[in-house]
């Protein structure tokens, strides 16, 4: 119920004719909730623009998938291309925004994304070029590990995918913006409170006493 809490929340960040990169997990899943009537160009890093909702059970193409290999639809006018082209589109500044998933964010907008020290992984894939080569990053994420530890930081504990990069960061519990001294709270969850945002959140809060002064 959170994931599809995130990518609900995550669609509501899209705009009008708006180029969009759409991360592996939570981020791919707010593909399904594009407001009615509102253009979105999708774009996935394993190269493909313009994809669409989920496919139903049955009408999947095995060469049309997302970066993290899920089945996609491809909308009238899109295109499927090799990794050059996409990270062309990636490196050149062409989207508009990303919206990718995290293990940690901090205050300042850094990163970590893809290492855990003691586990074997082969490396970060395009998250480095995402985060610095498109014009807006959203990071989408649980707000809590799963120890129960805050994933929205003072400062990243784990090797960094980009530093100083983020711009906004949703969790199943709050959306808050980076600014220049910490982090602005810009929504709470309606099943989450005030109290539970702050227990939860390591990082800085700018305005607690304005949204203490509104509750």
């Amino acid at each position: 119920m959170g994931r599809e809490r995130i990518a609900k929340r995550i669609a509501k960040e899209f705009k009008d004719g708006m180029v969009v990169n759409l991360g592996i997990g939570i981020p791919t899943l707010s593909a399904n909730y594009i407001p009615e009537g509102m253009k979105v160009i999708l774009q996935t890093e394993n190269g493909g623009l313009m994809f669409g909702a989920a496919p139903k059970r049955g009408a999947t193409n095995p060469d049309w998938t997302n970066a993290g290999t899920e089945p996609i639809t491809i909308m009238p006018g899109g295109a499927v291309f090799d990794l050059a082209t996409s990270f062309s589109m990636i490196r050149g500044g062409h989207i508009d925004m990303t919206v990718v998933g995290a293990l940690e964010v901090d205050q300042e907008g850094s990163v970590a994304s893809w290492k855990i020290p003691g586990k074997l992984l082969t490396g970060m894939g395009g998250a480095m070029d995402l985060l610095y080569g498109c014009k807006r990053v959203v990071i989408a994420m649980t707000h809590i590990d799963k120890h129960g530890e805050s994933k929205i930081r003072h400062k990243c504990s784990l090797p960094l995918t980009g530093l100083k990069v983020v711009d906004t960061i949703i969790t199943d519990k709050a959306v808050f913006d980076v600014v220049e001294n910490g982090l602005k709270l810009i929504e709470i969850d309606e099943d989450s409170s005030l109290d539970e945002i702050i227990r939860l959140t390591e990082g800085n809060i700018v305005n607690l006493d304005d949204w203490k002064l509104s509750t």
